[in-house]
Protein backbone atom coordinates (compact mmCIF):
# COMPACT_ATOMS: atom_id res chain seq x y z
CA UNK A 1 0.00 0.00 0.00
CA UNK A 2 2.58 2.55 0.99
CA UNK A 3 6.32 2.23 -0.38
CA UNK A 4 9.21 4.41 0.78
CA UNK A 5 11.88 3.64 -1.91
CA UNK A 6 15.47 5.06 -1.08
CA UNK A 7 13.72 8.01 0.61
CA UNK A 8 15.99 10.32 2.07
CA UNK A 9 15.36 14.08 3.59
CA UNK A 10 18.05 16.32 4.21
CA UNK A 11 17.59 20.08 5.51
CA UNK A 12 19.41 23.11 5.25
CA UNK A 13 23.33 23.21 6.22
CA UNK A 14 23.56 19.75 5.65
CA UNK A 15 21.27 18.27 8.15
CA UNK A 16 20.29 15.05 7.28
CA UNK A 17 16.37 13.80 8.79
CA UNK A 18 16.21 10.76 6.93
CA UNK A 19 18.77 8.32 5.03
CA UNK A 20 18.08 6.00 2.26
CA UNK A 21 14.71 4.74 3.74
CA UNK A 22 13.00 1.78 2.00
CA UNK A 23 9.62 0.97 4.03
CA UNK A 24 6.93 -1.14 2.64
CA UNK A 25 3.42 -0.99 4.68
CA UNK A 26 0.71 -3.39 3.69
CA UNK A 27 -3.00 -3.29 3.56
CA UNK A 28 -4.26 -4.09 7.22
CA UNK A 29 -1.33 -3.30 9.60
CA UNK A 30 -0.65 -1.81 12.68
CA UNK A 31 3.15 -0.28 12.69
CA UNK A 32 4.77 1.71 15.40
CA UNK A 33 7.15 3.97 14.33
CA UNK A 34 9.77 4.10 17.48
CA UNK A 35 12.87 6.42 18.39
CA UNK A 36 14.62 8.90 20.34
CA UNK A 37 13.45 12.66 19.71
CA UNK A 38 15.15 13.71 16.53
CA UNK A 39 15.46 9.97 15.25
CA UNK A 40 13.43 11.00 12.07
CA UNK A 41 9.73 9.94 13.48
CA UNK A 42 7.69 13.82 12.36
CA UNK A 43 9.82 14.16 9.21
CA UNK A 44 8.74 10.52 7.91
CA UNK A 45 5.16 11.60 8.57
CA UNK A 46 5.86 15.17 6.91
CA UNK A 47 6.63 13.38 3.71
CA UNK A 48 3.79 10.58 3.89
CA UNK A 49 1.10 13.18 4.10
CA UNK A 50 3.21 15.46 1.09
CA UNK A 51 3.68 18.57 3.95
CA UNK A 52 6.95 18.14 2.95
CA UNK A 53 9.10 16.43 -0.05
CA UNK A 54 12.18 14.27 -0.23
CA UNK A 55 15.20 15.26 -1.40
CA UNK A 56 15.93 12.08 -2.91
CA UNK A 57 13.66 8.92 -3.57
CA UNK A 58 10.43 8.27 -4.45
CA UNK A 59 6.91 7.78 -1.60
CA UNK A 60 4.40 5.68 -3.38
CA UNK A 61 0.47 5.03 -2.28
CA UNK A 62 -0.47 2.29 -4.32
CA UNK A 63 1.14 2.96 -7.73
CA UNK A 64 0.44 6.44 -7.50
CA UNK A 65 4.52 8.74 -6.51
CA UNK A 66 2.68 11.10 -4.41
CA UNK A 67 6.13 13.35 -4.96
CA UNK A 68 4.63 14.09 -8.37
CA UNK A 69 0.56 14.34 -7.52
CA UNK A 70 -0.82 18.09 -8.82
CA UNK A 71 -2.52 20.20 -6.63
CA UNK A 72 -5.79 19.67 -7.54
CA UNK A 73 -5.25 15.86 -6.52
CA UNK A 74 -4.15 16.81 -3.45
CA UNK A 75 -7.45 16.86 -1.58
CA UNK A 76 -8.46 13.60 -2.53
CA UNK A 77 -4.84 12.17 -1.40
CA UNK A 78 -5.17 13.60 1.91
CA UNK A 79 -8.37 12.12 2.32
CA UNK A 80 -7.44 8.88 2.59
CA UNK A 81 -5.06 9.82 5.20
CA UNK A 82 -6.93 10.96 9.06
CA UNK A 83 -3.87 12.48 10.95
CA UNK A 84 -4.23 12.52 15.11
CA UNK A 85 -1.77 14.46 16.86
CA UNK A 86 -0.69 14.81 20.01
CA UNK A 87 -2.24 18.54 20.90
CA UNK A 88 -5.68 16.76 19.80
CA UNK A 89 -6.51 20.52 17.58
CA UNK A 90 -10.34 20.86 18.40
CA UNK A 91 -12.09 24.28 17.52
CA UNK A 92 -13.12 25.48 21.22
CA UNK A 93 -15.98 27.08 19.82
CA UNK A 94 -17.72 23.73 18.29
CA UNK A 95 -18.77 20.79 20.27
CA UNK A 96 -18.13 17.33 20.03
CA UNK A 97 -20.64 16.78 17.22
CA UNK A 98 -19.91 20.05 15.62
CA UNK A 99 -15.99 19.16 15.62
CA UNK A 100 -16.37 16.21 13.41
CA UNK A 101 -19.34 17.56 11.33
CA UNK A 102 -16.96 20.83 10.18
CA UNK A 103 -14.38 18.27 8.71
CA UNK A 104 -16.83 16.27 6.90
CA UNK A 105 -18.16 19.88 5.60
CA UNK A 106 -14.57 21.20 4.72
CA UNK A 107 -14.50 18.17 2.79
CA UNK A 108 -17.85 18.58 1.18
CA UNK A 109 -20.11 15.81 2.36
CA UNK A 110 -23.57 16.07 2.01
CA UNK A 111 -25.73 16.98 5.33
CA UNK A 112 -27.28 13.38 4.83
CA UNK A 113 -23.82 11.71 5.21
CA UNK A 114 -23.33 13.71 8.17
CA UNK A 115 -26.29 13.34 9.67
CA UNK A 116 -25.84 9.19 9.19
CA UNK A 117 -21.85 9.23 10.13
CA UNK A 118 -21.54 11.64 12.69
CA UNK A 119 -23.62 9.54 15.30
CA UNK A 120 -22.05 6.46 14.55
CA UNK A 121 -18.41 7.86 14.53
CA UNK A 122 -19.25 9.23 18.06
CA UNK A 123 -20.56 6.01 19.17
CA UNK A 124 -17.42 4.26 18.00
CA UNK A 125 -15.09 6.66 20.75
CA UNK A 126 -17.73 5.75 23.02
CA UNK A 127 -18.99 9.29 23.52
CA UNK A 128 -22.30 9.49 22.26
CA UNK A 129 -23.19 10.98 25.15
CA UNK A 130 -21.18 13.83 24.60
CA UNK A 131 -21.89 15.03 21.34
CA UNK A 132 -23.02 18.44 22.80
CA UNK A 133 -19.84 19.07 25.10
CA UNK A 134 -17.39 21.78 23.92
CA UNK A 135 -13.96 20.77 24.40
CA UNK A 136 -13.19 22.94 27.68
CA UNK A 137 -16.00 20.06 29.38
CA UNK A 138 -14.38 17.24 28.28
CA UNK A 139 -10.99 15.58 29.45
CA UNK A 140 -7.80 14.93 27.79
CA UNK A 141 -9.08 11.80 27.00
CA UNK A 142 -12.34 12.34 25.90
CA UNK A 143 -11.00 15.46 23.85
CA UNK A 144 -8.75 12.93 21.67
CA UNK A 145 -11.20 10.51 21.11
CA UNK A 146 -13.14 13.13 19.40
CA UNK A 147 -10.12 14.20 17.34
CA UNK A 148 -9.51 10.31 16.17
CA UNK A 149 -13.48 10.43 15.54
CA UNK A 150 -13.01 13.36 13.09
CA UNK A 151 -9.84 11.93 11.83
CA UNK A 152 -12.12 9.07 10.39
CA UNK A 153 -14.64 11.48 8.91
CA UNK A 154 -13.64 10.95 5.42
CA UNK A 155 -12.93 6.77 6.15
CA UNK A 156 -9.20 7.15 5.26
CA UNK A 157 -7.44 4.44 4.32
CA UNK A 158 -4.66 5.16 6.79
CA UNK A 159 -4.57 6.65 10.08
CA UNK A 160 -1.58 7.97 11.34
CA UNK A 161 -1.17 9.09 15.11
CA UNK A 162 1.85 11.20 16.10
CA UNK A 163 2.53 10.89 20.01
CA UNK A 164 -1.39 10.75 20.40
CA UNK A 165 -0.94 10.06 24.11
CA UNK A 166 1.95 12.55 25.10
CA UNK A 167 -0.53 14.40 26.59
CA UNK A 168 -2.44 11.66 28.55
CA UNK A 169 -2.47 10.08 31.75
CA UNK A 170 -1.76 5.74 31.67
CA UNK A 171 -5.13 4.95 32.09
CA UNK A 172 -6.50 7.38 29.07
CA UNK A 173 -3.28 6.58 27.13
CA UNK A 174 -4.68 2.85 27.18
CA UNK A 175 -7.75 3.75 25.99
CA UNK A 176 -6.57 5.56 22.96
CA UNK A 177 -4.34 2.60 22.18
CA UNK A 178 -6.96 -0.01 22.37
CA UNK A 179 -9.08 2.26 20.57
CA UNK A 180 -6.42 2.32 17.17
CA UNK A 181 -6.36 -1.39 17.57
CA UNK A 182 -9.82 -1.40 17.54
CA UNK A 183 -9.95 0.83 14.49
CA UNK A 184 -7.01 -1.33 12.59
CA UNK A 185 -9.12 -4.36 13.60
CA UNK A 186 -11.87 -2.67 11.05
CA UNK A 187 -9.31 -2.86 8.34
CA UNK A 188 -7.77 0.85 8.78
CA UNK A 189 -4.11 0.80 8.11
CA UNK A 190 -3.23 2.14 11.56
CA UNK A 191 0.70 4.14 11.94
CA UNK A 192 2.12 5.44 15.53
CA UNK A 193 4.56 7.53 15.92
CA UNK A 194 6.02 7.21 19.52
CA UNK A 195 8.77 6.81 22.22
CA UNK A 196 7.56 5.38 24.62
CA UNK A 197 8.63 2.05 24.97
CA UNK A 198 6.08 0.82 27.55
CA UNK A 199 3.33 1.32 24.35
CA UNK A 200 5.21 -0.12 21.77
CA UNK A 201 6.18 -3.04 23.89
CA UNK A 202 2.60 -4.01 24.93
CA UNK A 203 1.00 -4.31 21.46
CA UNK A 204 2.99 -7.29 19.82
CA UNK A 205 2.62 -5.69 16.61
CA UNK A 206 5.09 -4.22 13.54
CA UNK A 207 7.99 -1.73 14.92
CA UNK A 208 10.08 -0.12 12.93
CA UNK A 209 12.68 1.79 15.01
CA UNK A 210 14.31 4.97 13.49
CA UNK A 211 18.02 5.66 14.64
CA UNK A 212 19.66 9.33 13.47
CA UNK A 213 17.65 9.08 10.21
CA UNK A 214 17.87 5.36 9.89
CA UNK A 215 15.75 2.39 10.27
CA UNK A 216 17.93 0.05 12.42
CA UNK A 217 15.52 -2.58 12.91
CA UNK A 218 11.82 -3.70 11.70
CA UNK A 219 10.50 -6.52 13.60
CA UNK A 220 6.83 -7.79 12.51
CA UNK A 221 6.26 -8.33 16.50
CA UNK A 222 8.67 -6.40 18.00
CA UNK A 223 9.83 -4.24 21.01
CA UNK A 224 11.48 -0.73 21.34
CA UNK A 225 14.80 -1.82 22.21
CA UNK A 226 17.19 1.12 22.78
CA UNK A 227 20.49 0.35 21.28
Amino acid sequence: MIVFKKVSKIYPFDCQALVNINLLIKDGEFVSIAGRSGAGKSTLIRLLIKEELPTHGQIFWKDQDIGILKNKDMPLWRRQIGMVFQDFRLLPNKTAYENIAFAMEAGGRPNQDIIRDVPQLLKLVNLTERAEHFPNQLSGGEQQRIAIARALAHRPKVLVADEPTGNLDLLNTWEIIRLLMKINELGTVVILSTHDRDIINGLDKRVITLEKGKIIKDDPNGKYILF
